[in-house]
């Protein structure tokens, strides 16, 4: 338990300063300044800036929450799935392969910094809040297309995909089987939990857009 608390703590800090990289790095705070100077005042917008710079230190509590919460629940969801198979294992370890299986996604805010440092310069917040690399958004793009499709083309990306492979890895590894099996416990947990996911997405960006 302790090396997976070690494993869980080292991704939250790895989110955390790649987190702060990035937004140094696309200027975030400028973007996003330039964006409510169409919608507030010069008063709003610095009072809010003052209350986002109080305040700031909430992300180094909200990043590892968000991912205690999401590896937590996908193990316990994959948990069910073997479950169901009669097959069992240890909660724990299921929560140790969904953790070192996140580091995947790590990758992407880096993948995110090189095309707009390197092959984007010019891009807006617009750009930046619906840029998602190596998905199928990428391919069709974001203008013109309706808001409610945004998330699921994201999600729709080759990271995802080598996710659901590696879990699939480390499950067979765990059930004594092999990555085939793995992915067919993934195939009837994971995944139709991921869709449900996307479509309730879709549904309240359909409503509330």
């Amino acid at each position: 338990m302790k090396n997976i608390l070690l494993r869980y703590g080292l991704l939250s800090i790895s989110f955390i300063i790649i987190t702060e990289i990035t937004n140094k790095i696309i200027n975030l705070k400028d973007l996003l300044h330039h964006f409510l100077i169409d919608f507030l005042s010069v008063d709003q917008i610095n009072s809010y800036f003052e209350f986002q710079d109080k305040w700031h230190w909430l992300i180094y509590l909200y990043i590892p929450l968000i991912i205690l919460i999401k590896t937590s629940v996908i193990s316990l969801i994959i948990y069910i799935g073997l479950f169901l198979l009669s097959k069992e294992t240890k909660y724990n370890q299921l929560w140790n392969a969904t953790i070192k299986a996140e580091f995947i996604f790590l990758l992407v805010p880096i993948f995110k910094i090189i095309w707009f440092y390197f092959f984007q310069p010019n891009y807006d917040l617009n750009d930046i809040q619906n840029y998602y690399p190596l998905s199928a958004l990428n391919i069709i793009g974001y203008k013109g297309l309706e808001a409610w499709f945004i998330y699921p083309f994201q999600v729709l990306n080759l990271f995802e995909f080598v996710y659901v492979i590696y879990l699939g890895f480390e499950i067979g590894k765990l059930t004594n089987t092999n990555t085939d099996y793995g992915l067919k416990i993934v195939g009837i947990s994971y995944v139709p939990s991921l869709v449900l996911w996307v479509a309730t997405v879709m549904f309240f960006t359909l409503n509330y857009s």
